[in-house]
């Protein structure tokens, strides 16, 4: 029964939105099976901005049950975001999940995630790597760090539909999954940070990781404090780097130690030692040593218009909370839920 569809959680309306722009068909058989698997648990919709030849091929390989329709054409920014919207505007249901192409759901995961949505309008699970090679333990310490000072942004998000449509999409920014947690609580939305709900996801292509990097630092253009940090561990390894042999050793090993205690402390809190192997804690210093440079370079791309996207530049990672409030203050209370007005906090 590989071309049914099965709701992944009984009773409920539920669609599954996957954005696609591929210039290679490299990952298509993992893909391929992924979405057999998904649509016998739920609705499954691929927008895809491919090539028109990758496009057909998709067509043709794709499960027959699997909604398969071009992005709206227009519009400028982050052609993601364009393809989620379209996908929005031609679903009917009532909860959506949003992934990207690499992210991975069991039945359990996309169960518990849209059932997460029976007291919220967002739900923001936790990724992680279903494979280990180096650039993934790599990533991950990344990710680790996030999860001490509290949260990541995963590939995935769900939502309900009644509140993006409440706020007329979200803009089509550099960090697009912030830009929507974002705009949804700013709208009077509640989030449900799910840090212990893991959702697999493959690891990128050594090369894909690596033209990640000064893309991810320019992310932080959209969390100031942090941006400040970053700036100042350049300034702060040089001044290492002057002192005498001993001392300058014993700060660097300090600072090595310091960013594997916080890796760790993010490995264990909800319950991540279940997906995360101690080893990505050790990769915290080198990717701390790669942020420092590369929050640098991001800073140049700031001054020369934005980060390279699809010819042209992006400059916006994500608007503030403060001008999304501006903006959308109160608009998800006056979405109808289950007859009634939905109460938020």
């Amino acid at each position: 029964m590989t071309d049914g569809v099965a709701p992944a959680l009984p009773g409920t309306s539920a669609e599954y939105i996957l954005p696609l722009r591929w210039i290679d068909d490299l990952a298509l058989d993992s893909l391929v099976d992924y979405l057999r698997k998904l649509c016998c648990w739920i609705t499954v919709m691929v927008v895809d901005g491919s090539p028109e030849e990758l496009f057909e091929h998709h067509r043709a390989r794709f499960p027959r049950a699997v909604k398969h329709l071009r992005p709206a054409a227009g519009g400028v920014g982050n052609g993601k975001v364009r393809a989620v919207l379209t996908g929005v505007q031609a679903s009917r249901a009532d909860r959506l999940v949003i992934a990207d192409d690499d992210v991975r759901y069991t039945r359990e995961s996309l169960t518990a995630v849209l059932a997460g949505l029976d007291h919220a309008d967002l739900v923001r699970p936790q990724n992680y790597f279903d494979t280990w090679p180096w650039h993934a333990c790599w990533d991950t310490s990344r990710t680790l760090v996030n999860r001490a000072f509290g949260g990541d942004f995963p590939g995935t998000l769900a939502v309900r539909r009644a509140a993006l449509e409440a706020t007329g999409g979200y803009e089509p920014v550099l960090f697009e999954n912030l830009e929507l947690i974002r705009t949804v609580t700013a709208a009077g939305g509640r989030e449900h940070h799910a840090a212990g709900l893991f959702v697999a996801r493959t690891p990128p292509t050594v090369r894909h990781f690596l033209r990640q990097r000064v893309r991810q630092s320019y992310d932080d253009f959209a969390q100031p404090a942090r941006l400040v940090v970053e700036l100042a561990l350049l300034p702060m390894l040089a001044g290492m780097l002057s002192l005498p042999f001993r001392r300058r050793a014993g700060s660097l090993l300090g600072g090595a130690a310091i960013a594997v205690v916080l890796a760790e402390t993010g490995r264990r809190r909800d319950g991540g030692c279940q997906v995360f192997p101690f080893r990505a804690a050790l990769f915290a210093p080198l990717w701390l040593l790669e942020r420092a440079v590369c929050v640098w370079a991001a800073v140049v791309l700031r001054f020369a218009g934005g980060v390279p996207y699809a010819g042209g530049r992006l400059k916006t990672a994500a608007h503030s909370q403060t001008f999304l409030r501006r903006r959308h203050a109160g608009k998800v209370r006056l979405v109808p839920d289950a007859g009634h007005e939905r109460k938020t906090p």
